[in-house]
């Protein structure tokens, strides 16, 4: 209890530090937005003939990305609602590096009344471990 006293704020940096690394798993199952594997997005995309978007920022889209991916990045996606109206009803992909802002993204659309949306768990790290095509450019 003493050390607690005399490294008051050590503790807290501890305290925060570790709520911040667990934050966004937590966050997502508090969204409840649909997260996707590798295997149930490319059922998705070859069975249910799914929309594929792309969320991250435009250099980091350039790098590499998973083949017929539309892009809109996170931060336009509100005001890009209308350009995925005729999707409302039908299966949505959105993929960043590694699922975090993929799945701000698809809380975005999921209140703006689209359906059918997921987040690729683990983004584009989880892709490419997986030995997905990627077209760069």
């Amino acid at each position: 209890m003493e050390f607690v006293q005399k490294n008051i704020w050590l503790v807290l940096i501890a305290i925060t530090s570790g709520l911040m690394f667990i934050w966004p798993s937590v966050a997502r199952r508090i969204s409840q937005v649909k997260e996707a594997t590798v295997a149930e997005a490319v059922q998705l995309i070859n069975r249910q003939d799914a929309q594929v978007i792309d969320v991250r920022e435009t250099g980091e889209f350039k790098t590499g990305h998973v083949p017929d991916a539309r892009h809109i990045p996170a931060g336009e996606m509100a005001a890009r609602t209308k350009e995925l109206e005729k999707f409302r009803d039908k299966p949505i992909l959105l993929v960043c590096a590694s699922g975090n802002r993929s799945a701000s993204a698809a809380a975005t659309l999921k209140k703006a009344g689209f359906t059918q949306v997921r987040s690729l768990g683990g983004g584009m790290s989880a892709w490419q471990q997986a030995g997905m095509p990627v077209k760069k450019g």
